[in-house]
């Protein structure tokens, strides 16, 4: 049981874990019994906590990826729903639309060269979608430089 606890230790020793997660890592070295009571220890000293790693997650993700994304990197790591959901409402992080438009600035730092280019369109689109965005906040990202992009094409009749 020691050995079990000074694994789970070091484990978290070098990052925040899961319940799930640090339970997984475990399973090899013990009874799911035993581990759930070290994991157990380790909460009541608030040495493992589930709410740390999702502040924690959120912090070093969320600049580089979208709400979508985010939630369901956090459940498939084990966190419950109701946890997810209520850190990513009060997460300290620039709105959607805001780290959208960052992202993609870092990334392509232009619209497509020509307002008809549906293949460049749906490549920067494929990467915001790939970042966890919505459409509606990819839409809204990629529909704002292509409206300035517009207007700042001379029109036909501007020639002398």
């Amino acid at each position: 049981m020691n050995t079990l606890r000074s694994r789970a230790i070091k484990l978290l020793a070098r990052r925040e874990h899961t319940r799930a997660e640090l339970a997984k890592k475990l399973a090899a070295h013990g009874t799911p019994e035993e581990i759930n009571t070290v994991i157990d220890q380790l909460t009541a000293c608030n040495l493992q906590s589930d709410a740390r790693f999702a502040e924690s997650f959120i912090r070093a993700k969320a600049s580089r990826s979208g709400s979508l994304k985010l939630r369901h990197s956090m459940l498939s790591k084990g966190l419950a729903k109701t946890l997810v959901d209520s850190h990513l409402a009060t997460a300290d992080m620039p709105n959607e639309l805001t780290r959208a438009k960052s992202l993609w600035l870092r990334k392509f730092a232009k619209a497509p060269a020509n307002t008809n280019d549906a293949k460049e369109w749906a490549r920067q689109a494929r990467f915001l979608q790939s970042r966890g965005f919505s459409t509606d906040v990819i839409r809204r990202t990629l529909k704002e430089p292509m409206e300035q992009l517009a207007a700042e094409e001379p029109n036909e009749g501007d020639a002398a």
